[in-house]
């Protein structure tokens, strides 16, 4: 459904910024027609713009944070990087490329740790494009999902990740590794919860890697009213639900990526779980450009034990 939809808002608007240039150019107004191909070229940076300067205001604002303040270079920065990244993955990759990078199942995986990978909120599955051929290369079977309803609860995607986890384990003999970014992290959150009866779920699982997940909400979801989007509000009753059912031992099998130039999940501390095992902080990386950042896939690899010198993974304990 993701795919379809992003599809159709891509072609309609270069069909709606180039046919209205090509006609403002035909009635002689050739200036006009530039800056409206400047609008169209540029109007989803102003946006990012926007958020990123959200995101450092509401980060200055939260007193309890102990998180460094990102400089005014490192946010320039993550907006040009995030500039760069959104329309590959938002314009290309899920509406035309969602299915080119098949699940990587082997037939010699017995023994390995498999991985699920898991998108955020408006993705899916293409969003993992790049990791999927890296896995495949190190030989590492995966499955990446596609959560759907798009705007339903985060609790209607735990059959989809059930699936997955079943499907890798059975393949693999050995418990997978679930990795989400952003709200895919509440989605493994909830699979957890859903299947802890004589603490099954936690047994199922090699660990859990989040990247920017708002773990207590993200300011920017006070705007949504969509289910899955209030359910990401701060201090939302699905979340206190969500944590009051979580034992220290599962927390611990928590690795949580955050950063301080996040302009999706913000304030940046909003990405850590209590009692997670491990914390990484990813200097001067927005929100989608998280999961390009090398220290994201090497944190992957160090928690399914490859050798720390192939992927330079540097966790700092929490």
């Amino acid at each position: 459904m993701v795919a379809r939809w992003q599809r159709f808002l891509t072609l309609l608007g270069f069909a709606l910024v180039l046919g209205g240039a090509g006609c403002l150019l035909a009635q002689g107004h050739a200036g006009w027609a530039l800056a409206l191909l400047a609008l169209g070229l540029c109007g989803h940076a102003a946006w990012l713009g926007l958020t990123c300067a959200l995101a450092a205001w509401q980060n200055r604002r939260d007193a309890a944070s102990t998180v460094p303040t990102a400089s005014a270079a490192q946010w320039l920065a993550a907006w040009w990087a995030e500039v760069c990244t959104a329309p590959q993955v938002f314009c290309w990759r899920q509406p035309f490329r969602s299915q080119a990078e098949p699940d990587v199942l082997p037939g010699d995986a017995q023994g390995r740790i498999g991985v699920v990978l898991v998108h955020g909120f408006l993705c899916n599955r293409g969003f993992w494009n790049p990791w999927i051929r890296r896995l495949r290369a190190l030989g590492v079977p995966c499955i990446a999902v596609s959560l759907e309803p798009v705007f339903g609860s985060i609790d209607d995607y735990v059959p989809t990740l059930e699936t997955a986890v079943r499907q890798l384990s059975q393949l693999t003999g050995r418990p997978p590794l679930l990795v989400g970014h952003s709200m895919g992290g509440l989605a493994i959150r909830a699979w957890l919860r859903a299947n802890q009866a004589g603490g099954g779920s936690d047994a199922r699982v090699h660990g859990v890697v989040t990247m920017g997940s708002p773990h207590h909400g993200t300011w920017l979801a006070g705007f949504s009213r969509r289910t899955n989007g209030e359910q990401m509000r701060q201090h939302s009753a699905w979340l206190s639900t969500l944590a009051a059912s979580e034992s220290a031992s599962r927390q611990a099998l928590f690795v949580c990526l955050f950063s301080h130039c996040d302009n999706i999940v913000f304030p940046a501390r909003s990405a850590v779980l209590p009692g997670a095992s491990a914390v990484l902080h990813v200097a001067g990386a927005a929100h989608v450009d998280l999961m390009q950042r090398p220290e994201s896939f090497a944190a992957v690899c160090h928690a399914l034990g490859l050798a720390p010198a192939d992927t330079g993974a540097v966790l700092a304990v929490g």
